[in-house]
């Protein structure tokens, strides 16, 4: 079975910084981790960065310039490096993968960022 680990939440003041991580928990790099996403308390779930297997990024307006998302191949991981982090950045964070050559995709289960003072 397939599982996309998730690290890095916690609890930070505002200002704070905190280093999200993506691995696929088998062997093999058919599972690709490409994209975080988040939701806060009541709110839709929406895309903050996405990183193609060649390394391009996008972000949503709302963090560019504060996050910084990155791959390791060889790890078969993404990072979400969160800087200058505020209180509307707080929300359950989660990564999504895709399988190569399939319209399958993955769900991790979610790390909770909380930003408060």
């Amino acid at each position: 079975q397939v599982q996309l680990v998730e690290s890095g939440g916690g609890l930070v003041q505002p200002g704070g910084s905190l280093r999200l991580s993506c691995a696929v928990s088998r062997t093999g790099f058919d599972i690709i981790p490409m994209e975080w996403y988040r939701q806060a308390a009541e709110k839709q779930r929406e895309l903050v960065a996405r990183i193609s297997t060649g390394g391009s990024t996008t972000y949503a307006d709302s963090v560019k310039g504060r996050f910084t998302i990155s791959r390791d191949n060889a790890k078969n991981t993404i990072y979400l490096q969160m800087n200058s982090l505020k209180p509307e950045d707080s929300a359950v964070y989660y990564c999504y993968a895709l399988k190569l050559a399939t319209t399958s995709s993955y769900w991790g289960q979610g790390t909770q960022v909380t930003v408060s003072s």
